[in-house]
């Protein structure tokens, strides 16, 4: 993790239990004497995540309907100390989270973290009104605008005149729900759980699969920050699959871009950030 990470430690269950009672029922001892929690139980997560939330961030009030993408904050920490690294931390700097999420997780953090002013965008209205919602519960000034044209990731979004020093994005990695439920199976039997059909992350379609998946969607992304490559100091892309690098890094160097990739590691997941820019 991030030097700067909060959570490289284990978590404090009875602190966290303390800032969220709710948590207290997902609790429990496991084998090796440690307190810990079902992490492949939706709720149960989102219990720990308003918790973490609350004692870390001040952030109180946070909630999304069962069933939306429930994000790991330490995940999403890492993602905007290492954009904070990359930016030096100025005094005044604006961000614009593409896909934002009923959760409004990156929003919310980097504002409590770097005092940032962000804006989010979202293809769905529904994850908008939530998003909005959440950011009027944190008291924040977050802007919460909707992308009424999927097709389009930035035009529609960023406004004439205006200037944004990063863009961030968890792109949908899946191609369809099928590939969705297949790879969810796939990890549940890895970890030994015997649940076929939940996610401990959650999530709706538009949060999790897309057409062609994350290798089109980045893709694509790269395509259109060139009509916006003066209104962004620099343009970010998580990436699940380091199989789909290669490809974006020569369609970034064919486009005259000048492309950086950070890996990130949580635990046993791996993950990597793919940055470019049109300036030195």
């Amino acid at each position: 993790m991030h030097p700067n990470n909060l959570h490289k430690s284990s978590y404090d269950f009875e602190l966290l239990q303390k800032c969220n009672p709710l948590l207290k029922a997902y609790v429990f001892v496991n084998e090796y004497k440690n307190k810990t929690i079902d992490f492949s139980n939706a709720l149960a997560v989102k219990a720990l995540n308003k918790a973490l939330l609350i004692q870390y961030y001040n952030i109180n009030n946070w909630d999304i309907p069962n069933g939306y993408l429930c994000p790991p904050i330490p995940n999403r920490v890492d993602y905007i100390h290492y954009i904070a690294d990359i930016i030096n931390t100025k005094k005044y700097c604006r961000g614009l989270d593409i896909g934002v999420g009923a959760n409004c997780i990156y929003p919310l953090l980097a504002t409590q973290l770097y005092k940032w002013d962000m804006v989010g965008a979202d293809i769905s209205k529904s994850s908008v009104a939530i998003a909005k919602q959440n950011a009027a519960e944190a008291l924040t000034d977050i802007e919460i605008r909707l992308q009424e044209t999927p097709a389009n990731i930035f035009k529609g979004i960023i406004k004439e005149g205006e200037y944004f020093d990063f863009t961030m994005c968890n792109p949908p990695f899946y191609t369809s729900a099928e590939d969705a439920q297949k790879a969810n199976t796939q990890k549940n039997k890895k970890l030994q759980i015997s649940k076929t059909t939940s996610r401990n992350f959650g999530g709706v379609s538009n949060e999790l699969w897309c057409n062609g998946g994350e290798a089109l969607f980045v893709k694509r992304m790269i395509k259109q920050s060139v009509d916006f490559k003066h209104y962004v100091g620099i343009f970010t892309t998580l990436i699940s699959k380091k199989e789909n690098l290669p490809k974006l890094i020569k369609q970034l160097k064919k486009l005259q871009a000048t492309p950086q990739v950070i890996e990130m590691q949580q635990g046993h997941k791996k993950s990597r950030i793919l940055i470019w820019s049109f300036t030195d």
